[in-house]
Parts: C-alpha cells; structure tokens; sequence
C-alpha cells in the first residue's frame, strides 16, 4: 500500500517528512490539510492527530504522528539509502539534534524571524521588531552549535546525509528568507556551504517558496 502523508507543503515538519520520503525514493501520497484553516483542521482530522497538529502519516494500516517518529519510521520501513547512523553514539547525536532544532531553533528562527519579517508584511501586517530582535542572540547560538557539529564534514553527522540535515533544512530554508537569516547565515561560512549542498539535492525541490 502506497504511503500516505497528511498535511501542508507550507509546514517546516511536512517538509522535513517530504525530503525523507524524497531521499528515500518512496512513491506516496500527500493529502492537502491546512490546520490553519478558517474552520480548523478538517472532519476526522484529529482521529489521526489528537493534538490537531501536521503531518499525520499512515501506511499498511499503521497510523503515525510526530515527525521524528514519521522520519524514522520511513527510514526503517523502506529500502534505500540509510538515513540514520548504524552506532549508537550517532543515534544519540541524531536524536540530540532534532531535539536542539525542534526545542530551540524552530520557533526563533521560524516564527520569531521568518514569519515577522517576511511572512506577516506580505500579507499586510507590520513586524513586531521587538520580537525580532530579541530572537537574533538564540537564533546566532542556534547557527553556532549547528556549525560545531558540522565541523570539517559536509553533513550533520559526518560524510553522509541524514535524518539531522533533513530536519534542519526546513528551518534554516525559512530563516534565510529573513534578510536577517542571510546575513547570518553569511557570517557562518561551514553552515552556509551545508546549505548549499542541501539546496542542491533533487529533493530540496520540497521545500518551494512559501
């Protein structure tokens, strides 16, 4: 049965479920939900995600929320190139920098930067600078520690991609839309060039423009 993905191409955790099914060569089916709807999220809808969240995934009958449970499951479930280490310390590492992305960088660089400076005056609000400003320090400590793991490698965890660098390309697509988010990206030379690499992929035709 051809796997199925729920949820809105403008989602960073869709996105990061879409690049793994890409990387992975997995046929699927994307379901349109915008939970963000006028009406909420649509009839049904939270019987596969209580919590009224995207993506919600299903295959063979086996229902799944999360992204990192989605990630990996698609990973685990699929033939193709393994996108998770075979040792437990870059398990531990993987796992470590989803939990950095999702508990520090996602909300300063995506809603506190992208969505203040790009996303509310194109649709006709005004920045609350404030915000802004105060997210740049965690937004620059946030590209420093993604820069310390990359080191002299051109991948999160080493010589190859993985689960880390497709979890982390959502956020960093958004946040360098944000004049902001260029320049210091710019500043970060080794993430900058990581970013390269990842936009260069086939599948980075994922992440579009929002």
């Amino acid at each position: 049965m051809t796997p199925v993905l729920y949820g809105a191409r403008y989602s960073v955790y869709v996105r990061t479920a879409l690049l793994a099914l890409q990387e992975k060569g997995v046929a699927f089916d994307l379901v349109e939900v915008d939970i963000f709807a006028a009406e909420g999220p649509p009839p049904g809808y939270l019987e596969r995600h209580p919590f009224g969240r995207i993506p919600a995934f299903e295959h063979d009958g086996f229902a799944l929320y999360e992204t990192a449970a989605i990630t990996r499951y698609v990973d685990e479930a699929f033939p193709g190139p393994a996108l998770q280490p075979a040792d437990a310390r870059g398990r531990a590492r993987l796992t470590q920098i989803i939990g950095i992305l999702d508990s520090y960088a996602y909300r300063p660089l995506v809603w506190d930067i992208y969505v203040e400076r790009v996303s509310k005056p194109r649709e006709g609000g005004a920045s609350d600078e404030a915000r802004i400003a105060a997210a740049l320090p965690r937004a620059e400590l946030c590209l420093e520690v993604l820069q310390g793991f990359l080191g002299d490698r051109p991948w999160l965890l080493g010589d190859a991609l993985s689960l880390a660098d497709l979890h982390a390309a959502p956020i960093l697509d958004y946040f360098r839309m944000a004049p902001e988010g260029r320049d210091l990206l710019a500043r970060h030379g080794k993430l900058a060039a990581w970013w390269d690499r990842i936009a260069a992929r086939p599948s980075a035709a994922v992440l579009g423009r929002s």
